[in-house]
C-alpha cells in the first residue's frame, strides 16, 4: 500500500533507543518522534498527532475522544504487544486502519519466564540478598524445574514458546485457554485443563493472558487462595490481572514458595511491600527488552504503516 505522508511516532521508546530511532528515521526521515519519557495523555496525544495521517503508538490512549479530534488520521501502527488502551470499536467507526504483528516479542518474554521459573525455585533472590547483606549462607535446598507440573494460563504465541522451551525439562505441562489449541497440545504433550484444575495442580503457574474486561482482576484473593501450597506464581503478561495484596499475604504466610512478576497494577511499580519481600522476584516490565526483539518490534511497527487492515473488533476483544 502507499506510504503515509505525515507520520508521528508517539511511542516514547523509539526516540530514546538509538538503533530503533535509526531504523525508523531511515524508513521515514520526516517522521515526528516523541521525545518524552512517559506515555501521553489524551490531550497531549491529540496535540502531538494533529495534522498527521498516520501514527505509531505504544500504550497511548486511542479513544473515541482522541479519534474524533483527529479527522485526518487514517492509519495506526502498534509498537509492541498489548492493545488494552485502544478502542477498536472507535477505530472502526472512524475508518482508521490498524497495523499489528502478533507475537513479535514471544521469544524474549518466554525466555524471561523460563528464567523466573528456575530462579524462583532455587531461591536465587533471597540467597543473593543474604550474601549482599554480608551473610554467608551455607546452603538452602530449592527444587528442580525438571519434572515439575507447570501450568500455563494462556497458550497463545508466548505460551506456545514457553511450551517449546520446557520440552527438555520433562515437565508435566497443563494449559488453560479459551481457544482450542488441541492440535498443538497433542503434538507437544500438553494437557488441556479447566481453570480450577489449573489452580489445583500447578506447582509452577505462569500467566500469559491479555488484559481485557474478562481478565482484569481475575486472580483475586479467592483465586490466589486456591493455589496449592508451595506454588510459584509467575506473571509476565499484564498488571492488574493479579491481586497483589493477596499474593503478598500468601508469601508472608509461606503458602506460596515464591512469586515472580514483570508487570504490576501501577507502573512504575509502587507496591514496595510486595517488591521488597525476599521471595518476590520483581522486574520493571522488561519482557520484550532484548536488543534483538526491540529492533524486530520497531520493524514491525514500520511495516504496520503500510501493511494494515480494516479493524475487526472481535479479533481483539475475543479473549
Amino acid at each position: 500500500m502507499d506510504k503515509p505522508t505525515r507520520i508521528a511516532v508517539a511511542a516514547p521508546m523509539i526516540a530514546r533507543h538509538p538503533r530503533m530511532r535509526a531504523v525508523f528515521t531511515a524508513a521515514y526521515p520526516d517522521a515526528i518522534l516523541y521525545e518524552g519519557l512517559r506515555y501521553m495523555s489524551e490531550d497531549a496525544l491529540i496535540d502531538f498527532l494533529k495534522d498527521c495521517d498516520a501514527a505509531v503508538i505504544g500504550f497511548e490512549p486511542v479513544t473515541e475522544r482522541v479519534l474524533s479530534a483527529l479527522p485526518r488520521l487514517k492509519v495506526i501502527s502498534k509498537y509492541g504487544a498489548g492493545c488494552e488502551t485502544i478502542d477498536f470499536h472507535a477505530l472502526k467507526r472512524h475508518g482508521v486502519r490498524f497495523g499489528y504483528t502478533w507475537g513479535v516479542n514471544k521469544l524474549a518474554v518466554a525466555e524471561l519466564t523460563l528464567c523466573f521459573m528456575i530462579a524462583a525455585q532455587r531461591w536465587i533472590l533471597p540467597l543473593n540478598l543474604s550474601m549482599r547483606a554480608g551473610e554467608r549462607p551455607t546452603y538452602r535446598n530449592g527444587r528442580l524445574l525438571t519434572g515439575r507440573t507447570v501450568g500455563l494460563h494462556g497458550c497463545g504465541n508466548i505460551g506456545k514458546e514457553v511450551v517449546r522451551m520446557l520440552q527438555p525439562f520433562g515437565c508435566t505441562i497443563l494449559a488453560c485457554d479459551t481457544k482450542d489449541y488441541s492440535e498443538f497440545y497433542a503434538r507437544n504433550n500438553v494437557t488441556a485443563v479447566s481453570f480450577d484444575e489449573l489452580l489445583e495442580r500447578s506447582e509452577v503457574l505462569s500467566l500469559h493472558l491479555p488484559k481485557t474486561k474478562q481478565t482484569l482482576g481475575l486472580y483475586d484473593a479467592k483465586v490466589v487462595g486456591k493455589l496449592q501450597s508451595g506454588c510459584v506464581l509467575i506473571n509476565t503478561c499484564r498488571g492488574g490481572i493479579v491481586d497483589e495484596a493477596a499474593v503478598l499475604a500468601r508469601l508472608e504466610s509461606g503458602d506460596l514458595m515464591a512469586a515472580a512478576f514483570d508487570v504490576f497494577a501501577v507502573e512504575p511499580a509502587e507496591n514496595d511491600a510486595l517488591i521488597h519481600h525476599p521471595n518476590m522476584l520483581a522486574t520493571p516490565h522488561i519482557g520484550a527488552s532484548a536488543e534483538e526483539i526491540r529492533l524486530a518490534i520497531a520493524q514491525a511497527a514500520i511495516r504496520g504503516l503500510t501493511e494494515h487492515q480494516d479493524v475487526d473488533p472481535a479479533v481483539f476483544y475475543s479473549s
